[in-house]
């Protein structure tokens, strides 16, 4: 059967998490899990500890306009000196103070600096925003997977009712078998092909709960609930209201909320501010200076004067890199590529925006459509299963009968199902694209 080897061959995929050990269900809202995931996902922790980071960097850079004040303190011991004429003849010896000690203090206070501090501080900034958008990015996809989850577990719930209930149907068909079979009008044979379709529909049952299981333990571990709780869907989920607005109206909507449309524009805004920085090193650093000296003993005299020399000044000092005018050409040149490159990002992911949001609208009011054939679909699966069932009571079906349409009926029930699940998850691919979820 189709459906049994869709859940087998989701069961594959899923068995890599545990079990779930219940000890209490709760009805919880996709908007409730959100709001749980926000504060206790773990996978969400080192986004917003990135976010920290970048705001200290933002301090960081910020320090660079503080002036830089350093102070040396040192004590020595100073050997005696000899003195000789050029040609290294009357050696004598010139005794000098042993002891000697220095202090010092400087103060230099950045005036310009070619705007470097400025966009250091300003790419610091826009690192601090992208950081943000990187979590924002983030969330969206934790909160989209989440969904993913929850409705899952909506739509296998209903699936194991759709399965309980033809089970409950296949035994009674059973019952009958059996009780014509003591009458001489059914064969042992039939009875044991409707037992088989039993037995394959509590295999799938059993496939449903494990799965169901799965399904609640990756929620419950990735929303940083208790461990141990069952989520119970909020069954009106289905009886909302959902829009059917335009594609360009998401296509709006996409262009202004999009994590991933403002990491690429925040991408562009680096790259142009790294390029800045790269120009600053051109342009000459201005800067005031104070210092105050006390060096002993003064050893510029001979003899040595065993006294300390204090002195101080102040005034403006101004370093220009000469090579910086041959050196940055190429840095520039790399610069300007990476802007390209960003901007060229941005172009590309704006495009992939759009393709995207008009697939994920194509879908959702495809999945209106796909509800729609599907209840219809229902409607004659279970038509033509009382009518095979009559037919077959009064002798004018065989087995093979019962079990096609017996088959069938479950089949148009299961895709019923996900056609109503489908509506809702293509609406939030939509929030989830347009990064409104």
């Amino acid at each position: 059967m189709n459906n049994l080897r869709l859940l087998t061959g989701l069961l594959s995929i899923l068995l890599s998490s545990g079990g779930l050990c219940a000890y209490g269900q709760s009805v919880i809202t996709l908007e409730e899990i959100f709001e749980t995931a926000e504060t206790n996902s773990r996978q969400l922790r080192p986004s917003y500890t990135a976010i920290t980071e970048a705001e200290h960097e933002v301090s960081v850079a910020r320090s660079g306009r503080l002036p830089d004040i350093s102070a040396t303190m040192s004590l020595s011991y100073i050997g005696d000196g000899f003195t000789t004429k050029r040609n290294f003849s009357d050696y004598e010896k010139a005794p000098i103070p042993h002891f000697g000690n220095a202090l010092s203090v400087n103060i230099t206070q950045p005036l310009y600096a070619g705007g470097a501090i400025t966009s250091s501080i300003e790419l610091a900034e826009l690192k601090s925003t992208a950081s943000r958008y990187a979590a924002d990015f983030r969330r969206d996809n934790i909160r989209f997977q989440l969904t993913g989850f929850y409705l899952d577990i909506y739509k296998y719930d209903n699936l194991r009712r759709v399965v309980e209930s033809n089970i409950d149907a296949a035994e009674r068909v059973l019952q009958e078998m059996r009780a014509r079979y003591e009458q001489g009008t059914a064969l042992q044979n039939d009875i044991t092909r409707y037992e088989l379709l039993v037995s394959n529909l509590e295999l799938q049952l059993v496939k449903i709960n494990n799965t169901i299981n799965i399904l609640n333990t990756n929620l419950v571990t990735i929303a940083g609930l208790p461990e141990g709780t069952v989520i119970m869907p909020d069954t009106t989920i289905l009886e909302k209201s959902l829009p059917r607005e335009t594609a360009s109206w998401w296509l709006t909507e996409a262009e202004g909320n999009s994590p991933s449309l403002s990491l690429a524009r925040s991408g562009v805004d680096m790259s142009r501010k790294a390029e800045s920085l790269v120009r600053s090193e051109r342009l000459p650093k201005i800067g005031l200076q104070a210092a105050w000296s006390l060096d002993g003993p003064i050893l510029v005299e001979v003899p040595p004067i065993n006294r300390n020399l204090s002195y101080w000044y102040v005034g403006i000092g101004v370093n220009y890199n000469l090579s910086s005018l041959y050196k940055t050409n190429k840095s520039l040149a790399k610069s300007r590529i990476a802007t390209q490159y960003a901007v060229e990002q941005l172009d590309a992911a704006r495009e992939e925006l759009a393709l995207a949001v008009n697939a994920d609208h194509v879908r959702y009011l495809e999945a209106y459509e796909e509800l729609r054939t599907q209840n219809k679909s229902v409607e004659l699966a279970e038509r033509n299963y009382r009518t095979t069932l009559t037919r077959y009571s009064a002798d004018m079906a065989l087995i093979t009968d019962m079990l096609d349409a017996a088959n069938s009926k479950l089949e148009a029930e299961q895709q019923l199902v996900n056609a109503r699940i489908n509506i809702i998850y293509y609406y939030y691919k939509l929030l989830f694209t347009t990064g409104l979820i």
